[in-house]
């Protein structure tokens, strides 16, 4: 068993890999969709918003479907689906189809990508859940560093549509292979796995406040979550960048996020996700703050590496802190439930940044938005009680 779980954890990496490298790529087409059919800013972002709220939706019945049926399943369809979204888009002519397939096919692979694996690795991973949470979140931040750059190689010698149909293939094989990495530890003797799991029930849960102040912590730090990636790329072009060197913007995030997630998780075993909330939120709101006025393009990688890092940790500390509060009888239920709450937000985010560009040729003032959502998100991770004094509410 203790060589299946590690097998587990790089089909995890594999999966958020393959899923966020892809998402994080999409902004490199802002600019070649702009170009070929005269789309708004506000219009890409939408579709993107759209995938975004799917995969809030389908994360609260992609966890339930978890804690049912295993990852192995429900992976397996979805990773399939994702692919084959990205390969569509190759053919897209009109802005309807965008928005079918982020709402469909990608928004299937979106759904499930972050729930099922971080509560698939917190059911193998009793006493180091935040650690290998982290871990399981550098394929993340991998795919953040690694498939940008690819992405932007293959735009510039085969043209925006080939590059999809290759990036949409290789997403596909790559999550395929990775589901049938995934499984649930095995059941004891004697019981049916559920019963198995200590902790709190989600309707339980539910009627807690640590339950619903978590749920509007994510819904406001996911905004800066989305719509920075989308937007970064594009934004370094506007400050005279070229494609290659703005696409390195996302591969400072990818790369300062492994600390990010490395570090945060190793904090949540020890000090605990309160503590580790806090210190995530204290540097997005400062990173954030810094971007509203940096037009220096040195300034500007400086300032990413610290969104990046904190991008990175709010990513990790999120499965590890709900299993803490709520144990892992209803771990799929609950954390779903807080990342639907997260990808509201996380759908408002790119379009409020499209539309304030769109309005102002700016995005000083998306900025200064995000900044505000993020410290009112300080105040709040600061609200919780300790895991001990909730633990006798709950």
């Amino acid at each position: 068993m203790p060589q299946s779980r590690y097998i587990v954890v790089l089909g995890a990496c594999l999966t958020q890999f393959g899923v966020i490298g892809l998402l994080f790529s999409y902004g490199l087409f802002i600019k070649e969709f702009e170009t070929a059919f005269g789309w708004s800013r506000t219009l890409l972002s939408g579709s993107s918003a759209l995938g975004v709220v799917m995969m809030g939706i389908l994360a609260i019945i992609g966890g339930r479907l978890n804690d049912r049926f295993g990852p192995r399943r429900v992976l397996s369809v979805t990773g399939f689906s994702y692919g084959l979204g990205f390969i569509f888009l190759s053919q897209i002519t009109q802005p309807w189809q965008l928005f079918v397939l982020f709402g469909t096919l990608i928004g299937l692979g979106l759904g499930t990508h972050d729930v099922v694996t971080l509560s698939t690795v917190a059911r193998w991973f009793e006493h180091r859940r935040g650690i290998m949470s982290g871990v399981v979140k550098v394929g993340t931040a991998l795919g953040q560093m690694l498939t940008p750059p690819l992405a932007a190689i293959l735009i510039a010698v085969y043209g925006w549509s080939t590059a999809l149909v290759i990036l949409g293939i290789g997403a596909m094989v790559m999550l395929l292979a990775a589901a049938m990495m995934m499984k649930h530890p095995p059941k004891p003797a004697g019981t049916d796995g559920v019963s198995a799991q200590s902790g709190t029930s989600f309707a339980r849960a539910r009627e807690t406040r640590v339950f619903w102040t978590l749920c509007a912590v994510q819904f406001l730090f996911f905004p800066a979550m989305m719509a920075v990636p989308l937007h970064i790329a594009v934004h370094g072009m506007d400050l005279g960048m070229t494609g290659a060197k703005a696409a390195v913007l996302l591969s400072v995030i990818g790369g300062a996020s492994i600390l990010g997630r490395l570090t945060v998780g190793g904090l949540v075993d020890k000090i605990g996700g309160k503590k580790a909330f806090t210190l995530c939120f204290a540097i997005l709101s400062a990173s954030l703050f810094t971007l509203i006025g940096t037009t220096a393009h040195t300034a500007l990688f400086i300032a990413i590496g610290c969104y990046g890092f904190a991008h990175g940790g709010l990513f990790t500390v999120v499965s590890p802190t709900v299993a803490s509060y709520f144990g892992m009888r209803a771990h799929g239920a609950i954390f779903g439930t807080v990342l639907f709450f997260g990808t509201i937000g996380g759908a408002i985010g790119p379009v409020l940044m499209g539309l304030a560009f769109d309005q102002t040729g700016s995005y000083q003032l998306g900025f200064q938005g995000l900044t505000l959502l993020a410290v009112i998100g300080l105040g709040l991770v600061l609200s919780l009680p300790s895991v001990e004094r909730a633990a006798r509410v709950v």
